[in-house]
């Protein structure tokens, strides 16, 4: 993250700029008609029709970041994330030298920190807070970390060529086969049988076991554990001389990778944290003797040898929606795609969309290509088509349409809530046309896009969220004056990254779904919205808001 000063007003005047850019862009059709004699200003809502849709076991493979821990939602009940990734190596090793002795192993996965609430002391360390940690703050949990013992197949001729994929409830196939644990056997309860996700400065002393100095390190939160040495001595260092560390294909047929699980520990709840995983590594240190050249005493050398954490991954993902009496529980699979559900139930993981329609579905009239009304439906709502032809010679100008949900803040008591949520082409399965809003935000990534929307605006008063609002001008501006444009279906997720907009397969597809957005699976919390159904009391009721230049 960047912390200098100088960069955040630079930054601050060029997104004040961009959006000022942007919302002149917006707006700027009938800019010069707004007040004429001919027009008035005009704002109008449109019945939205939501209901849900439980995507069942869900592809998780290879996603950009993956939850890891117990996460106990009051709505949606509780997840256990599990993990499995293979290893590369950072550099081949063909050779070893003489009495090869481990120092040191050391699993590191850097966390998630909020660069805005990290401090510094006077002394030179730092009180850091950790970002993306849902649950009781430092709840313990059991830890096992296992050298995997399922192959994930690289593409090639095994596989076609083709991905590998895997799904969020294949966790009993890593278990089943998982090979012994690669934790260091000690008395150190705090990396397995009480680990949790520390957010404390690492102040490390090391000893060179060569030279005998001494050094005090200073390293931001991280999970640091520390592995078997008499294992990995086995595991790598004796078999360098067989070759299984000369290329990653064999060293990834040697050792397939490892498997990270978690379990409760006595009566605590356990949390969640999402975690890089692709940033982490494993440090082998060890000591050898280096040959003289000139046919003296060997040379004591230090060398390591670094495992990264790439390569095929996957997020293994258990759910007992029983839980906390979770409502989540009782929902149907396909909720009432006809009348509409009340409320629209958005949860990440393994978990559902919501599906929108804009426009009441009545459909008694239609208009012909000269906007001259006419007998019977023709297939088009309506209200759309009345926004399609406001009499002849005239034209309907959208300054900005947008839909406001309102969260159910009694039904999301106690849960934490998901900081963004994503509307998409569900037909399509792809971006509608105001998600090309290029407002950028370069020290939260999470938050581009601000235009678009979808953000977590919260309550002044309870610092609870309230809404999420997204934009979609340009989107109903295509549907009144591209008459041949569909008026699609609507999807909308949770979502961890607002920039991937790749689709994830679902392992059991229906007709009503067979895929959903990539980062909803990514992201482990869910949400409670009220939907556009006429039972919802109109203050909270979705509605599409037009704003728009209308001719007299």
């Amino acid at each position: 993250m960047y912390n200098n000063s100088f960069f955040k007003k630079i930054l601050l005047v060029a997104t004040v700029f961009v959006l000022y850019s942007c919302d002149k862009d917006y707006n700027e059709v009938g800019g010069d008609i707004i007040g004429g004699n001919n027009f008035d200003l005009a704002s109008t809502t449109y019945s939205v029709l939501g209901y849900n849709l439980k995507t069942g076991p869900i592809q998780s493979n290879n996603l950009d970041v993956n939850p890891l821990g117990i996460y106990n939602n009051p709505v949606f009940g509780e997840t256990t994330a599990n993990f499995n990734t293979q290893l590369a190596l950072s550099s081949f090793v063909t050779s070893i030298g003489a009495r090869p002795y481990v120092e040191s192993v050391v699993l590191t996965v850097p966390y998630y920190i909020d660069e805005s609430k990290t401090k510094t002391n006077a002394t030179g360390s730092h009180v850091y807070v950790l970002d993306s940690i849902y649950g009781p703050q430092m709840a313990k949990m059991k830890l096992s970390v296992y050298e995997s013992g399922y192959s994930m197949v690289n593409p090639g001729p095994i596989t076609g060529y083709q991905e590998q994929t895997f799904f969020t409830d294949q966790n009993d196939l890593f278990d089943t086969k998982k090979e012994p644990t690669v934790l260091n056997d000690s008395d150190d309860d705090s990396q397995n049988n009480e680990f949790f996700f520390d957010s404390s400065e690492d102040v490390v002393d090391v000893k060179d076991s060569l030279t005998g100095v001494k050094t005090t390190k200073y390293i931001a939160p991280a999970m640091n554990l520390n592995l078997n040495k008499a294992y990995f001595k086995t595991k790598i260092l004796d078999a360098i001389s067989s070759g299984k560390l000369a290329s990653n294909e064999a060293f990834r047929n040697h050792f397939k990778g490892l498997y990270f699980k978690v379990e409760k520990s006595g009566s605590s709840a356990g949390n969640l944290a999402m975690l890089n995983f692709k940033a982490g590594k494993i440090t082998i240190t060890y000591n050898q003797d280096l040959a003289s050249t000139t046919g003296g005493a060997p040379t004591r050398e230090k060398k390591t040898i670094v495992l990264n954490m790439s390569g095929n991954t996957v997020s293994l993902l258990k759910n007992d929606y029983t839980v906390s009496g979770s409502a989540y529980n009782s929902l149907p699979s396909v909720g009432d795609n006809v009348a509409g559900d009340e409320r629209l139930y958005l949860k990440g993981g393994q978990g559902s969309v919501s599906v929108l329609e804009l426009f009441d579905k009545k459909d008694i009239k239609g208009y012909d290509s000269n906007g001259n009304l006419t007998s019977g439906p023709n297939g088009v709502p309506d209200e759309l088509d009345d926004l399609r032809n406001p009499g002849k010679g005239k034209k309907v100008l959208v300054n900005e349409a947008n839909l406001v949900f309102h969260i159910d803040a009694s039904a999301m008591t106690g849960a934490d809530e998901p900081q963004r949520v994503y509307l998409y082409d569900f037909k399509n399965n792809r971006p509608i046309i105001d998600y090309s809003d290029p407002t950028s935000n370069v020290s939260f990534p999470k938050k581009s896009k601000v235009v678009f929307g979808g953000l977590l605006k919260l309550d002044a008063t309870t610092k609870r969220g309230s809404t999420y609002k997204i934009r979609i001008t340009n989107q109903i501006r295509n549907l009144i004056n591209n008459k041949d444009s569909t008026n699609v279906k609507l999807g909308l997720v949770v979502t961890e990254n607002i920039a991937n907009t790749v689709s994830s397969k679902l392992k059991t597809a229906n007709s009503f779904i067979s895929q959903a957005p990539k980062a909803s699976v990514m992201n482990p919390l869910g949400t409670v919205l009220y939907s556009g159904k006429s039972t919802v009391p109109d203050d909270k009721r979705l509605k599409l808001e037009i704003y728009f230049t209308k001719p007299n």
